[in-house]
């Protein structure tokens, strides 16, 4: 793979970085990648070549390329952090996915260490996200350099990832409406980030399992002007880490001596962050968790995630006060559309079992326990 024609590109209120994937190990088409955000934002959005290059690291080692060539320089702690990348991803995959050679040169001094810059964080309006940012605030105080004062919403993921359901940017509109009521209660800029490197292999599992937090790392890498740490909300607990695209031993990898990225928060479960958010109003009203991107609602409350969601929300005695949902409880007749013991989602739900029943839940949990006991494929 040569990642070429790096540059940025003002397009009315939009500004764009982008770069041009050319393959030579393999049938893929040529692509050209980007990572846009608007004009409002200009200064802060440069053509790294770190970024295309974190962008693109898992695409080239799942389809077998032997290297990846760039003429711009790279930052040597980044490509040290690849190099533990690849061994991850060798692991993972027993050995499918090969380590490939990195073929540039390395940078002789950071790119912006004489700048004062902010710390971010990738701000999707989930619970993992919201708990993350609700936690920052409570433990680090105004004026200290790890607050966050950024969240980036970035299009191209769940909303607008996959080419065939279409961009769905009224969906995008929709969701970061619900967001700007918190990023002003938090006193957070939001920027809307728009980028196309999913589509470099849009291939479901590898997405989830392997891809998608290098491309959080490629945005990190794309605002290092504005931004020199980038946090990233953790999607499991400690006790229950799998191989998942956003890792622990992952996202700090993709960052570099200019670009610091934390992975947050894996010592809690999703039911303690369940409770950050219960406490914080402007968050329990304006969260987004569906991933079926309804027309009319926010959340459809019908989808596991939806379902689950609300489930342990009335574990803890907060589905009621919350307008994320329409619905003030959930229907045990729900848990037929979809089963709990895939992906690993069940340890999501053998921690609201307790909960559930000092709530008088019984039925449900009794429902969540027979679902527990299902195999997976039957």
């Amino acid at each position: 793979m040569r990642i070429t024609d790096l540059e940025k590109t003002i397009d009315g209120d939009q500004v764009r970085v982008r770069a041009t994937v050319r393959w030579e190990d393999c049938d893929q088409p040529d692509r050209e990648i980007y990572i846009a955000t608007e004009s409002t934002f200009e200064a802060d959005i440069e053509p790294v070549p770190d970024a295309f290059l974190v962008g693109a690291i898992i695409p080239a080692l799942h389809f077998g390329e032997r290297r990846i060539a760039m003429v711009p320089s790279i930052c040597p702690v980044l490509k040290e952090g690849l190099s533990k990348v690849m061994g991850l991803m060798a692991h993972w995959s027993n050995g499918q996915m090969r380590p490939l050679r990195l073929e540039a040169r390395s940078l002789p001094a950071p790119r912006y260490e004489d700048i004062s810059r902010r710390t971010g964080l990738f701000l999707s309006g989930g619970i993992d996200s919201l708990a993350t940012l609700r936690r920052n605030h409570l433990q680090f105080p105004s004026g200290h350099p790890y607050r966050v004062q950024d969240g980036l919403m970035v299009h191209g993921f769940d909303i607008g990832g996959v080419v065939e359901r279409g961009a769905k940017l009224h969906v995008f509109e929709r969701a970061r409406a619900h967001m700007a009521p918190v990023a002003a209660e938090a006193r957070v800029t939001l920027i809307p980030v728009y980028t196309n490197i999913r589509h470099l292999c849009d291939e479901r599992e590898l997405w989830l399992n392997r891809f998608f937090g290098a491309v959080l790392g490629a945005v990190a890498h794309a605002f290092g002007r504005r931004v020199g740490t980038m946090n990233v909300a953790a999607s499991y607990d400690i006790p229950n880490l799998v191989p998942c695209g956003s890792h622990p031993l992952l996202d700090p990898a993709y960052g570099s001596a200019d670009v610091q990225i934390r992975h947050c928060d894996l010592e809690l479960s999703r039911i303690d962050k369940l409770r950050l958010i219960a406490q914080w109003p402007v968050a329990l009203d304006n969260f987004r968790v569906c991933l079926a991107n309804v027309p009319d609602r926010l959340n459809c409350g019908r989808c596991e995630k939806c379902v689950r969601t609300m489930t342990g929300l009335i574990a803890i005695g907060a589905l009621e006060r919350s307008r994320a949902f329409v619905e003030n409880d959930v229907d045990p007749a729900l848990f037929e559309n979809f089963k709990i013991t895939i992906r690993h989602r069940e340890p999501f739900y053998e921690e609201m079992l307790q909960p559930l029943r000092d709530q008088g839940r019984d039925d449900l949990a009794e429902l969540i326990q027979a679902k527990l006991a299902e195999p997976p494929n039957g």
